[in-house]
C-alpha cells in the first residue's frame, strides 16, 4: 500500500527506546509526503529510561518526568502518529497489516504497513507462585510499575522488604530501599548475587552488601508469597525459612516480549528473541524489522547469539533500523556484553565473558585476579578495587573483565571493551597509552596490571 503522493507507511510497534529511535531517525531522513509514521505504545509513557527507575524510587532522581526523554506530544509534533494506550494484538505478515486495541475504548482495527519495525521489548519474570500477584508484590519495568511502587512505599506502615533475585534490577533495587528506609533482605537462586559475574566476584558484592546492612540469602529456591488476612503479601517463603514482607520487589529479570512475533511465525532463537542480520532485519523478512530487549545480539567474543536487555543497545538498534527503514544503509555488528551497576557506593562491571560462557563456547583460557586502588595509593580518596581477567590460551586474545570496587572503578571497564571489539590481546593492552595522574589512576591502571599478569600467565603456559 502507500499513501497520498506515492509515500508509504512505517509502522511502528513499541514506543520507548528502540521503536521510537526508528521512527525519529527515518522521519529525519524522509518527510512526512514521503514516509507516513504510525507508531503504538500500550504504555501511558513513551520513551523513558527505564534503567532509571531504581533512582527515581531510591530519590535520587526527584520525579518522574525526569525520565522521559520525549513526550508523545513531542513525537506528535514531528509528524509521528503516535497512539498512546494501543496495543498490538496480531501481525498479519502475509497482508502487510497490523491489529490494534485501543485499551480504553476497546475498539479494534487493522492498520496497514509498507515496512513495519517490531520493538516489543521485555516482560518482567514473574514467578508462578501462590501469592505472586498478591497487592504489596512489585515488578519494575515501566514507569507504571515505578509508580505503583512508590505508592505502596508510602502507605506502608511497616518496613521490612524483601528483594527476589539479585541481579542489577534486584540489586539496585536493594540500595533504593535501604535509601528508603526500609530493612531489606536479598534472597538469591544462585550461590553469589550478580550472576552476571563469576561466583569469585559475586562473592565480593554478597560481603560489600552485608557491609551495607543488607541480609543476603544464597542458594535459595522461593517457594511462596504468604498472605495475610488482608489478601497482601507478608513474607517470602523457601523451603527453609521465612522472610517477613510489608513489600516484596520482584528482580528476577526479564525476557523477550516475542509472543506477537512467534504468533507471526517470524523466526526466534535459542533465548526466545527475535533473530535478525546486521541491518536489524527480521531473518527472512525484506520490510520487517525488529530491535531492543525484544530481539537476540551477536557476542563478539564467543560468536555466539545472546540475550542482552540494555537501553544502550536498544537506541543503537533504533537508529539503525530507522536509517534503513528511510531509505538509508546502516549495520549493529553486535555486543561484547558491556554493563555496569552500584549499590550505595559499590561499583560492579562486567564485560565479555565469564567463565562459563568461554566454556560453553569450546574456549581454552587462563585467568588472574589483582587487587588494586582507583588513585595513586599516597592520594586522598583511593578506593580498593578488584580486577578479574580472562584470556585466551596460548593467542592471550583477552577474552572478559569484571571490576569490583569502590569510586572510579566501574568505567573502567571501557578501556576492556575498547579492547575487546578490537579483539586485542592482553600483551598488546599492557602497552596502552592510558591518562595517568595521582587523582585519577595509579602509574599503572589497575586494568593493565591485569593485562601484565594475564600476558605473563599465557606466556609461562
Amino acid at each position: 500500500m502507500s499513501i497520498g503522493g506515492g509515500g508509504q507507511r512505517l509502522v511502528v510497534i513499541g514506543g520507548d527506546a528502540a521503536g521510537m529511535s526508528a521512527a525519529s531517525q527515518a522521519r529525519r531522513l524522509r518527510g512526512p509526503g514521503e514516509l507516513e509514521i504510525v507508531a503504538f505504545e500500550r504504555g501511558h509513557f513513551t520513551s523513558f529510561s527505564a534503567c532509571g527507575i531504581p533512582y527515581w524510587v531510591g530519590g535520587q532522581v526527584p520525579e518522574r518526568e525526569r525520565l522521559i526523554a520525549r513526550t508523545a506530544e513531542e513525537h506528535r509534533a514531528r509528524d509521528i502518529d503516535l497512539r498512546m494506550r494501543t496495543e498490538v494484538t496480531e501481525i498479519d505478515v502475509a497482508g502487510q497489516r497490523v491489529r490494534a486495541r485501543d485499551l480504553d475504548s476497546g475498539t479494534e482495527s487493522w492498520t496497514s504497513y509498507d515496512k513495519l519495525v517490531i520493538a516489543t521489548g521485555a516482560r518482567p519474570v514473574r514467578p508462578d507462585l501462590p501469592g505472586a500477584d498478591a497487592p504489596g508484590v512489585h515488578g519494575v519495568q515501566t514507569l507504571d510499575d515505578g509508580q505503583a511502587l512508590l505508592d505502596t512505599l508510602a502507605g506502608t506502615r511497616g518496613r521490612r522488604a524483601v528483594v527476589v533475585g539479585a541481579g542489577y534490577i534486584g540489586v539496585e533495587m536493594a540500595e533504593a530501599l535501604i535509601r528508603r528506609g526500609f530493612e531489606v533482605t536479598v534472597v538469591n537462586r544462585g550461590r553469589e548475587p550478580m550472576s552476571t559475574l563469576d561466583p569469585d566476584m559475586g562473592r565480593l558484592v554478597h560481603r560489600a552488601m552485608e557491609g551495607l546492612g543488607i541480609t543476603m540469602v544464597n542458594d535459595a529456591e522461593v517457594t511462596e508469597l504468604p498472605t495475610g488476612e488482608d489478601g497482601r503479601v507478608r513474607a517470602v517463603a523457601t523451603r527453609d525459612a521465612e522472610y517477613p514482607a510489608d513489600v516484596v520487589i520482584l528482580g528476577i529479570g526479564v525476557r523477550p516480549e516475542t509472543a506477537l512475533a512467534r504468533a507471526a511465525g517470524l523466526p526466534l532463537g535459542a533465548h526466545g528473541g527475535l533473530l535478525t542480520d546486521l541491518a536489524m532485519r527480521v531473518r527472512g523478512q525484506e520490510d520487517i524489522w525488529a530491535g531492543g530487549d525484544c530481539v537476540e545480539v551477536l557476542n563478539l567474543v564467543s560468536g555466539q547469539e545472546q540475550y542482552v536487555p540494555l537501553g544502550t543497545h536498544a537506541n543503537k538498534h533504533g537508529q539503525v533500523i530507522g536509517t534503513n527503514a528511510g531509505g538509508g544503509y546502516a549495520t549493529f555488528p553486535g555486543v561484547v556484553g558491556t554493563a555496569v551497576s552500584k549499590v550505595c557506593d559499590l561499583e560492579i562491571a562486567r564485560t565479555g565473558l565469564r567463565e562459563k560462557d568461554a566454556r560453553r563456547a569450546g574456549l581454552r583460557f587462563e585467568t588472574v585476579t589483582i587487587e588494586s586502588t582507583s588513585r595513586a595509593g599516597y592520594y586522598p580518596g583511593a578506593a580498593p578495587m578488584t580486577v578479574k581477567m580472562l584470556a585466551e590460551a596460548r593467542t592471550g586474545r583477552l577474552l572478559g573483565v569484571q571490576i569490583v570496587g569502590r569510586e572510579g572503578a566501574a568505567k573502567r571497564v571501557d578501556i576492556a571493551a575498547v579492547a575487546l571489539t578490537a579483539r586485542m590481546t592482553v600483551e598488546e593492552m599492557t602497552a596502552l597509552d592510558l591518562g595517568y595522574a595521582p587523582p585519577f589512576s595509579p602509574v599503572w591502571d589497575p586494568v593493565l596490571v591485569a593485562a601484565r599478569k594475564a600476558a605473563s600467565k599465557v606466556r609461562s603456559g
